[in-house]
């Protein structure tokens, strides 16, 4: 099992390897990260770990802001020596949260947790991941955004959009039609309130409609550049970790 750390404490962090080495000799930690600028590049290069082990207070600040910036679909027991974050820690991918010091007994039931967890998954959908059982889910996605035009407001039909775009300190929508409009939300925010079959969350700056891609054509480092049909104000590059995941979406798996 591939094993991340996210801890700016060189000693815990060792602390920490030498105690998953001794729990289960089949983990092999993979990365140690130590900054949220750090943890943004790293899951952009690199496919995810089959698990994290995340500190949240790290030198350029909270660990959450790395979530927040690119997709990880690992689960994450999160080791800190404060208790304030534990419910903005079930916001993302949590499976655990262990306060510090922690001790090898917490972290074997930690890992034994989260086994057990990946055992039922497994077990009641063998060959799905947990993203597509919850797009099975009765979720209403939404059909249109309300943006302002002038004095006006404009239901915006999401089919009519090509890509969405951030334009600090806004949000652009650009239309098949090349129209642009702004809305208030981020990223973020508005990528779980639309339909995951026709957008997808590129990078940090774009998300794409399916029936807006043209083209698309393999980069360096084994990244790939997408073209859509409408103008972009910059290229559209999917990283090597995402690369895989994407030209799946495309064929609509």
């Amino acid at each position: 099992m591939q094993v991340l750390i996210i801890e700016d404490e060189k000693k815990a962090a060792r602390n920490l390897a030498a105690m998953l080495a001794e729990i289960d000799t089949g983990i092999q930690v993979v990365a140690v990260i130590e900054s949220v600028e750090q943890g943004i590049r790293w899951f952009e290069e690199h496919p995810s770990p089959d698990l994290i082990f995340s500190d949240i207070q790290l030198s350029d600040g909270l660990s959450f802001l790395i979530y927040q910036e690119v997709r990880v679909e690992a689960p994450i027991i999160f080791c800190t020596a404060y208790d304030e974050y534990l419910m903005q820690a079930f916001n993302t991918t949590a499976v655990s949260y262990l306060l510090k010091p922690i001790s090898r007994e917490q972290v074997a039931a930690a890992l034994e947790k989260f086994g057990q967890m990946r055992r039922l998954f497994r077990k009641n959908a063998p060959g799905r991941t947990i993203e597509k059982l919850l797009a099975q889910l009765d979720f209403h996605y939404k059909t249109a955004l309300l943006v302002n035009q002038g004095d006006k407001i404009i239901p915006l039909k999401m089919d009519d959009i090509a890509y969405l775009y951030l334009e600090e300190p806004a949000l652009a929508l650009i239309t098949f039609r090349n129209q642009k409009y702004y809305y208030s939300s981020s990223l973020d925010e508005i990528q779980k309130l639309i339909s995951p079959s026709l957008f997808y969350r590129a990078n940090r700056q774009f998300i794409i409609n399916r029936n807006a891609v043209a083209g698309i054509e393999r980069y360096f480092t084994r990244r790939l550049i997408v073209k859509l049909a409408v103008d972009t104000p910059e290229k559209i590059i999917i990283s090597k970790a995402k690369s895989s995941e994407f030209l799946e979406w495309m064929e609509g798996n």
